[in-house]
């Protein structure tokens, strides 16, 4: 390959089994490889952080299953193009053996029009589709074809992953195998990389490009710094710091600086960032962040969404302004987003309890003879519509998954509880 080729594109792999990462997709007991082996490849959609290899995936799936492969990218491409790669599926017919693989790269760009222009070859099974996307799928591909993919998320690389793939680099790359490397210091560079490969190995190319006459080349945190991260210093909606921005508005609301707030998001929207997926973000950070210290903070974000849907920028930045604002000067509580947490550990734990028999459904006559609902008070019936009764199986009887913080609203949410639960719980404390 010419060296004037990217070293990320140089280092793709060219086998599955050289593929490093995603080992819960790739190890032999995953669904997907035991699908893989099989000779089997459903429709599906590859959601993850830029630079965790979707795209690389989906070529090498194809090579694996021998399986013809069209790559169309979303950014630069429409219906017409959708309609022709699918036209010359359907000509080649019984001349190919095994059905193509499409590939979209940045699928949730694709319009609900252009989308639905691959329902039919998808149902079919003209084509098997395979869509890359670092957004949310459940908000940014339309139902009826995500109905009909598998979703499977593509996790950041974990710092083994990383350490091996510029390992790799060195090892086998035909101009980075000339040189001697001295690796003395990596956490800058791992750092730098965010988790994304792609990125890692630019930022390794741009250091080596500085010593290019050298033939020894020593790495550590200062040259790493000296060298990499000046040219890395802008905002880059397609993943450069795309996920740092977002890390650092969402902490600034959190921690209830405005000015910091109201400065990321400047960032964001100078940037070009999808004001939709800015809005996202304000609605998990007011359930998240926000929660129960100010209610009213979920239907403003959640306001703010459906306005930026109807508006659009320029002016959306307004409004995205507005919520931001509010919610870094909102009380914080994370009562909600703790208990939740606290709770879904317990069910890992202890699996599928039964549910008590007088909290159980009982629409047949066999099912009230068995004792189903039998024991149950409506809460209705009794003063301040309120019976104290066990509502939680019996192996968890006074567990107590709700703790009150700091905030005057929670406080009061959680004196309210221990004024009815009066010994058993105790959400203040």
């Amino acid at each position: 390959m010419n060296l004037t080729t990217p070293l990320a594109e140089r280092m793709r792999p060219k086998l599955l089994d050289e593929y490093i990462g995603q080992e819960h997709l790739l190890n032999a007991d995953a669904s997907l490889r035991r699908a893989l082996d099989g000779g089997m490849v459903p429709s599906m959609i590859l959601w993850g952080p830029p630079g965790v290899g979707k795209t690389t995936l989906a070529y090498l799936i194809a090579k694996h299953l021998n399986r013809p492969f069209q790559s169309l990218s979303a950014i630069s491409s429409g219906v017409k193009d959708v309609r022709e790669v699918i036209q010359r599926v359907e000509t080649a017919g019984m001349f190919q053996e095994k059905g193509t693989i499409l590939f979209i790269d940045e699928i949730h760009r694709f319009s609900k029009s252009q989308q639905d222009s691959l329902l039919g070859a998808v149902e079919k099974g003209t084509i098997t589709l395979i869509g890359a996307t670092t957004e949310n799928p459940s908000f940014e591909v339309i139902s009826a074809l995500l109905s009909r993919c598998q979703v499977y998320t593509l996790k950041e690389h974990t710092k083994t992953d990383l350490i091996q793939l510029l390992q790799r680099a060195i090892e086998k790359d035909t101009f980075l195998k000339t040189k001697t490397f001295k690796l003395t210091e990596l956490n800058a560079l791992l750092l730098l990389s965010g988790g994304d490969a792609r990125k890692l190995l630019t930022i390794f190319e741009i250091i080596v490009s500085t010593f290019q006459n050298a033939d020894t080349i020593e790495i550590n945190d200062d040259v790493v710094h000296k060298n990499a991260q000046q040219s890395l210093i802008r905002y880059d909606k397609e993943g450069e710091q795309h996920y740092d921005i977002i890390s650092a508005f969402i902490k600034s609301i959190r921690g209830s600086d405005p000015n910091a707030s109201i400065y990321w998001l400047a960032r964001m929207v100078e940037g070009g960032e999808d004001p939709k997926f800015i809005a996202r973000r304000l609605i998990i950070s007011a359930a998240e962040d926000v929660g129960l210290a100010n209610p009213n903070a979920l239907l403003m974000a959640n306001n703010c969404f459906q306005a930026v849907e109807s508006v659009g920028f320029p002016e959306a930045r307004i409004i995205l302004a507005q919520c931001t604002l509010y919610l870094a000067t909102s009380p914080k509580g994370n009562a909600a987003y703790m208990a939740i947490n606290k709770a879904q550990i317990t069910v890992r734990e202890t699996g599928n309890l039964g549910v008590p028999l007088p909290l159980r459904n009982a629409p047949t006559a066999l099912m009230k003879e068995l004792g189903y609902g039998e024991g149950y008070f409506y809460s209705h019936d009794y003063p301040n519509n309120f019976k104290e009764q066990e509502f939680l199986p019996d192996e968890l009887i006074g567990k107590n998954f709700f703790k009150a913080g700091s905030s005057a609203k929670e406080q009061e949410i959680g004196k309210s509880i221990e004024r009815n639960w009066k010994e058993k719980y105790k959400p203040n404390e």
